[in-house]
């Protein structure tokens, strides 16, 4: 059985005022078009695509951020497509770790309170909590930095700090929506390094990006296009892959 499995999801948004939308008017905006995705547990997967493609939308789905309007799907075994806000809230906490473009820390506590975070929404006992949360920075490589508000880490350590927080409570899925996008050419490969050690330690890695290299590090791409997948390509020999796009960049930059 596979950790994702999504049969003939749609979604579609009516735009305009309640009266236009009773009336028969407004504007009806279909951004997913009957999209079918299995995902293996342990799969490092790349969802590519222009703006307003559809990329987004799914993975709000995937995410238990969002239902669709129809279809089905199932996170480890479990339907998602008719459960209530509470849980999805549950079953959000409880297998998937989310990491943002843009960070989405406290900004006036530190690295360790950000990483307890979704541990306090879970119930855990305050002494499990710092423990945990301090597993996890040291994980990802910042344990000495653990008293960092983030206005004193670095735009990579803000994103490792996010990192960790999205690993804390053991989940089965990370979702990355765009987690390179605020970050520099040399630390976006940092983090992309830390994502891809990780997904070999078992974590299934799902990540939205308009990047081609980043993609590069992915096992799988499915490209959207106009609400549909157009694209969904598994690479094989993924190392040495990666190897000879990792030269190619770096001989592009070195003739620019």
């Amino acid at each position: 059985m596979a950790l994702i499995e999504a049969r003939a999801l749609t979604k579609t948004y009516h735009m305009g005022t309640a009266k236009q939308q009773a009336a028969g008017g407004g504007m009806t905006v279909h951004a997913l078009r009957g999209v079918s995705i299995d995902i293996e547990e342990g799969d490092f997967v790349a969802i590519m695509g222009a703006s307003g493609s559809g990329k987004s939308t799914l993975m709000n789905i995937l995410g238990c951020l969002d239902l669709p309007t129809q279809g089905k799907y199932h996170l480890a075994g479990e339907a998602v497509e008719a459960m209530a806000p509470d849980q999805l809230a549950s079953i959000r906490n409880r297998r998937i770790g989310f990491v943002f473009q843009q960070f989405n820390l406290l900004p006036r506590t530190s690295a360790l309170e950000n990483v307890e975070l979704p541990m306090v929404y879970a119930g855990v006992k305050a002494e499990d909590r710092r423990e945990r949360a301090m597993a996890a920075l040291q994980k990802v490589g910042l344990g000495e930095r653990f008293e960092h508000t983030p206005s004193e880490l670095s735009g990579g350590q803000q994103q490792r700090v996010a990192i960790a927080r999205a690993l804390v409570n053991n989940p089965q899925l990370i979702l990355a929506d765009e987690p390179t996008g605020a970050l520099d050419t040399k630390t976006s490969e940092d983090i992309m390094t830390l994502l891809n050690e990780l997904n070999h330690q078992g974590m299934t890695i799902v990540i939205v990006t308009h990047e081609a290299d980043i993609a590069d590090w992915a096992r799988r791409k499915v490209v959207f296009r106009d609400g549909e997948i157009i694209e969904d390509v598994q690479r094989d020999d993924l190392s040495n892959w990666r190897k000879t796009a990792v030269h190619a960049r770096k001989a592009g930059a070195v003739q620019s």
